[in-house]
């Protein structure tokens, strides 16, 4: 049945929430996204026809074409009502071509929040499709397959097959990379944290030395120095100091305080806010802008004075300060601030009241911090120690955000009073080195270089892991010892202490594909991973939204780089991208031995490649690098597998090393014997380890067929399987009452895994 008046979204969540809004003569479908795309294989781009781009209407997409079609009555009127960026102008212009509407007669209309307000004065002010954003959003689809597709390609033949390459994804990886290089060149240097407490009521003052001190003597002498010092307050400095609340959230903001506050991960973030905008709580939450509207402002000065008092208002506008910020959006903020709890589940609840309170916390009064500075004089120094404190005058925004800030309140004290000492300290430190990416400072990198827009972050880091470019890690750390140098009652004492030092969690660290891969774009392909480069293109589609540049013109600029460099790379030979090092040359046979990468990562190679024999591989040492590994290290290594002794029923152990850490083998079976190592470990532990992986197997297996088909207790749950496909188990199923030829069935219902091709040398 047809529609009087048709309004299309592209989220079914989100048409629940407009049907709520709108009368009967309205009904109001989803498209589920983009209808039309690139198909996924080809390049489908004609590079000879102004880079035209050959639109399908994917599989999955075509029982929803006909769902609206039919919808779609002859007297219809449509409104499409995607969101209002570039992507949702695409899709609102797809939905023209897949439907065969008009884009410049057909209703175009958007909104910032789903509020009945908001819908109605959509509906009353209808555009029509803007062209110059969709064809920027044409711009980055075309640009993005370009690069992908001819790049993808050259990574397969020169470095490894099943890489890809992407503009954005390709600079997000170097960053990571030469952030994790900068950590190993980093040489950390030691200094001499001093501290002093000093005799007062009512309670003990205690200042530092504001430098520290390089040397070890030159500490001691310190101590010993003011060992025989005298003490005194030679200045009181006070003075009255604010803080000022945050800008309410962008999409990047609010990426970065949700990692570091609630613990969330981008996609996380996003995943939640999208729900949160669906549902009508929040508004778009895919924004450049800091601006809140004046009824925005209007409403969070009620709130703020009703719940905490005059005192603690304070409306503002803030600017966005962003050059590359696109869409006269609004900031994220609560689309009702009477609403303090909001969400389907604790996630949403949570990340709402972290928007409801950065929101409100904006339009509060500032901070009013006394600030007060005490410099002390040594005698027999020129240094002096410096006593600091801090009182909160009055909370503010931290009221709301951030809570209140601890004191430090110091004694009274006046000018020229002398100070008893009852100790001092020297304490070794050390420099940290740059810290590794999270996947939020990742972001406000991103930003700050103007790379990609807030739409593409959280797609963009969840793609560089998901392609085995980079590995989100915890470390525990580990403990370092350091010096402690005591001056307590005229007398100095030293010991040592410990500190837990390198503990991260969720930081990005890169893998050897990251390494390879990025060096091989650098010396290649410049362009495509520089950085300037890649902001520059951004700005590129910033010029076409604004109708400033014609899209195929940008693209066609940007091709005429591309194409050369791709005929270039053809010369490229794989033994300069596997960045083989020579070690030197092994004394037994007069081979060279080489470190370099291979299929499966770094590793070690004796003999040439071209050579009619073909050569020898061993692993690298499990805590050395291609660029660390010595010739007397990897001769050593080439003496793996190596004989460990015997099990019990005779069959021999073989200790190695693998692509995923030190193992034994016992003729088919092999066990991981982290963290043990396959030059140490002996028959007994050996034994212990093989028989252990036995008593696992025992239980591994529920049910077995003699046709080769198993039911297994898998680490997610039963499955079914033959060898080359698994199978899930049907809901209420046992799997002990499974017989064969039902399990030939579900398997039946599964593809059969392709084999990875080996890449030719």
């Amino acid at each position: 049945m047809s529609a009087k008046n048709l309004v299309i979204v592209e989220s079914p969540a989100k048409a629940k929430t407009i049907e709520k809004y709108l009368g009967s003569d309205f009904v109001v479908e989803s498209s589920y996204g983009h209808i039309r795309d690139l198909p996924q294989k080809g390049l489908n781009i004609d590079k000879e026809n102004n880079f035209k781009p050959a639109y399908e209407i994917p599989d999955d997409k075509k029982e929803i074409v006909r769902k609206l079609k039919k919808a779609l009555g002859k007297d219809s009127i449509v409104w499409l009502a995607s969101d209002e960026d570039r992507e949702g102008e695409a899709i609102a212009w797809h939905l023209c071509q897949a439907l065969g509407l008009d884009p410049k007669t057909t209703n175009r209309i958007v909104f910032h929040e789903i509020t009945k307000p908001a819908i109605e004065q959509a509906i009353k002010n209808p555009r029509k499709v803007n062209e110059d954003l969709v064809n920027s959003q044409q711009a980055r689809r075309v640009l993005d397959r370009l690069v992908g597709y001819e790049l993808s390609p050259v990574l397969w033949k020169k470095v490894q097959r099943g890489l890809s390459a992407g503009r954005v994804q390709s600079v997000a990886v170097r960053l990571i990379l030469e952030r994790e290089r900068e950590i190993e060149a980093f040489q950390s240097k030691s200094s001499y944290k001093i501290s002093a407490e000093f005799l007062a009521s009512p309670e003990n003052l205690k200042a530092i030395l504001p430098k520290n001190i390089t040397d070890k003597p030159d500490a001691e002498t310190f101590l010993k120095d003011s060992s025989g010092s005298k003490f005194s307050v030679e200045n009181i400095n006070k003075k009255s100091g604010t803080r000022n609340p945050s800008p309410p959230f962008t999409t990047s903001s609010l990426q970065q305080e949700a990692s570091s506050k609630l613990g969330f991960s981008v996609r996380q973030t996003m995943s939640l806010a999208q729900r949160l905008y669906e549902s009508g709580k929040i508004t778009y939450m895919r924004t450049d802008s800091t601006t809140l509207s004046s009824y925005a402002i209007t409403e969070a000065e009620k709130i703020i004075k009703s719940k905490f008092g005059e005192k603690y208002a304070q409306s503002r506008q803030y600017k966005t300060k962003s050059r590359t910020a696109q869409e006269a959006h609004e900031s994220i903020r609560p689309t009702n601030f009477k609403v303090e709890i909001a969400g389907a589940d604790e996630q949403q609840k949570k990340l709402y009241q972290l928007i409801w309170k950065r929101t409100l916390a904006s339009q509060m009064s500032s901070a009013q911090i006394e600030k007060t500075e005490i410099d002390i004089i040594v005698s027999k120094r020129k240094e002096k120690l410096v006593a600091k404190g801090e009182i909160l005058a009055f909370d503010g925004y931290l009221k709301v955000y951030g809570g209140n800030k601890d004191d430090v309140i110091l004694p009274d004290m006046k000018i020229g009073s002398e100070l008893s000492l009852i100790s001092m300290q020297a304490l070794q430190t050390y420099e940290r080195p740059p810290a590794r990416y999270s996947e939020a400072s990742l972001v406000k990198k991103l930003e700050e270089l103007g790379i990609g827009r807030p739409s593409t972050y959280a797609p963009t880091i969840h793609t560089i892991q998901a392609r085995n470019y980079v590995e989100k890690s915890d470390s525990e750390g580990r403990d370092r010892e350091l010096d402690l140098i005591i001056l307590k009652d005229s007398e100095i004492t030293q010991s040592k202490t410990t500190e837990k030092t390198g503990v991260e969690r969720a930081k990005l660290l890169p893998t050897y594909l990251a390494e390879i891969t990025t060096d091989f774009l650098t010396k290649h392909f410049a362009s495509i991973v520089d950085y300037d480069f890649t902001a520059k293109v951004e700005k590129g589609f910033d010029e076409v939204a604004r109708g400033e540049e014609d899209w195929s013109d940008m693209i066609k600029n940007f091709y005429k780089g591309l194409e050369p460099l791709i005929k270039q790379s053809e010369n490229v030979s794989r033994q300069e991208t596997s960045k083989a090092r020579l070690l030197g040359t092994d004394p037994k046979t007069k081979k060279p031995i080489y470190a370099r990468f291979g299929r499966f990562g770094p590793m070690l190679q004796k003999g040439e490649t071209e050579s009619e024999e073909k050569p020898a591989f061993a692993p690298l040492p499990t805590d050395k690098g291609i660029n660390t590994v010595s010739l007397e290290e990897a001769l050593e290594m080439f003496k793996l597998p190596k004989v460990v002794g015997k099990t019990k029923d005779g069959k021999e152990i073989l200790a190695n090393i693998g692509r995923f850490g030190p193992y034994i083998q016992i003729e088919k079976t092999f066990v991981s014997i982290k963290p043990l190592d396959p030059f140490t470990v002996d028959e007994a532990k050996a034994r212990e380890l093989y028989e252990n992986k036995k008593e696992l197997d025992k239980n591994k297996y529920i049910k077995k067929f003699d046709s080769g088909i198993s039911i297994i207790n898998g680490p997610y749950g039963p499955y079914i399987t033959d060898g080359k496909r698994n199978a899930r188990l049907p809901k209420d199923q046992k799997p002990e009452e499974l017989d064969e030829e039902t399990c030939k069935q579900l398997l039946s219902k599964v593809p059969e895994r392709r084999k990875k091709r080996r890449a030719k040398k």
